[in-house]
């Protein structure tokens, strides 16, 4: 990855065969020289949070790793970041396709793909908000916004600001199956209620299992909740030990 400083891990996740991720050594580097992040809303500080790895898409990666394959089901992971848990379903055999509104995500999807000698896999601009754009073409890079809808809808971490518009819950629903289930891992962030609030609005019913793992060697403790939705009137799968 030409002019940022990366760093290789190997990642990993029961049930898969290790991974190795490139990502950013740390969260303080800054490149939008045409200000095509900024146009999206991302700004400086917040630049690179797409190229690290956080806790909640581990814990995600792993909780997805655990569920059956179905060759027939569509999955989307939204705010993907580095797409950890993509890369699982993907190595796994599942359909998934992996989407972001960062100008790199793409780059270090594809990376991380030749890395682990996978074959392509498919990617989606996906934005939503006031600042929400229609896909575009730049530096001969098409970016292809996500369309259509899928039966298993994946993120980690996505409710770290406030969304008093509820536009998170409006995506999420223009792009479920009538029967699709909704998996969101939030770190116990404020927003997590007003998240309810508008995902009920757009006829979701929801569960929420809490998340709270010791520490075990080489893994950190992690505590948070495991946000699960469907349409109103169908009834969420049971799940053991979340």
């Amino acid at each position: 990855m030409p002019g940022y400083r990366t760093k290789q891990a190997q990642i990993a996740v029961e049930g898969v065969d290790e991974l190795i991720i490139c990502s950013l050594v740390d969260r303080q580097q800054y490149f939008d020289p045409l200000g095509e992040a900024e146009r999206l809303g991302i700004s400086s500080a917040s630049w690179a949070y797409f190229g690290n790895l956080w806790p909640s898409s581990a814990w995600l990666a792993a909780r997805l790793a655990r569920r059956p394959i179905n060759p027939a089901e569509r999955i989307l992971e939204i705010g993907c970041g580095l797409a950890l848990a993509s890369l699982v379903g993907h190595r796994l055999g599942a359909d998934v396709t992996a989407s972001d509104c960062h100008p790199l995500a793409e780059c270090f999807l594809l990376e991380n793909l030749r890395l682990n000698d996978l074959p392509p896999m498919k990617y989606r601009h996906g934005h939503w908000g006031s600042r929400a754009v229609a896909p575009w073409q730049y530096d001969n890079w098409l970016r292809i916004a996500v369309v259509g809808q899928y039966d298993l809808i994946v993120g980690s971490d996505l409710l770290y600001e406030r969304d008093a518009e509820g536009a998170l819950a409006r995506f999420i629903d223009a792009h479920a199956a009538p029967a699709a289930e909704v998996w969101i891992i939030d770190p116990d962030r404020g927003n997590r209620a007003e998240f309810h609030r508008a995902m009920d609005s757009q006829g979701f019913d929801a569960c929420q299992d809490r998340i709270d793992c010791a520490p075990m060697p080489g893994i950190p403790a992690y505590k948070g909740w495991w946000l699960r939705f469907r349409r109103r009137g169908l009834s969420l799968p049971l799940v053991q030990n979340p």
